[in-house]
């Protein structure tokens, strides 16, 4: 099973693909895309989607496709956001495919480490945990942990995988 994980925001989105085999899940890839905020939103949606293009053809096919949802109460950021959320599902839809579900970023802590408010560092060790991560590997950014964080919780709580307990 190869399932893609989307961490997104207008300014580093992040994305990640896991594969399970045996109930083991192995990161296989993982980028983020730094985007330029002198760029109007258009073109930084514009390259978002390029580089995703890209990704999903060296990685296809998928099994599903795993969204973090978001929510904001400030009107800027969720216009930002869910630009490139059109974005990616655009995208997405070029190449036949849907976000499988949204799972939410207190509800990824909580599966994850047992703590709906925990720490960045808490919830990548358990991703380098659960994806049995060599020490000395280096994430791109946390964009990149997060999107396999947002799959690795997904996978648990569809009992594709055990949990890191």
């Amino acid at each position: 099973m190869k399932v893609l994980g989307l961490d997104l925001s207008l300014s580093s989105p992040g994305f990640a693909l896991l594969e399970v085999r045996n109930r083991r899940p192995r990161l296989v890839a993982a980028m983020h895309v730094k985007t330029k905020s002198s760029e109007s939103r258009v073109e930084r949606c514009e390259h978002i989607a390029d580089v995703l293009s890209v990704f999903i053809r060296a990685h296809r096919p998928f099994d599903a496709i795993i969204r973090e949802d978001f929510v904001s109460k400030n009107p800027g950021t969720q216009k930002a956001v869910y630009a490139v959320w059109h974005t990616v599902d655009w995208t997405l839809d070029r190449f036949g495919y849907v976000v499988t579900a949204d799972v939410n970023q207190g509800t990824v802590k909580r599966i994850l480490t047992g703590e709906g408010k925990a720490e960045k560092g808490d919830v990548e060790a358990v991703v380098r945990r659960l994806l049995r991560l060599k020490p000395d590997f280096q994430f791109g950014s946390n964009d990149e942990s997060d999107a396999c964080a947002v799959v690795l919780a997904w996978l648990i709580r569809e009992k594709k995988i055990k949990g890191a307990t």
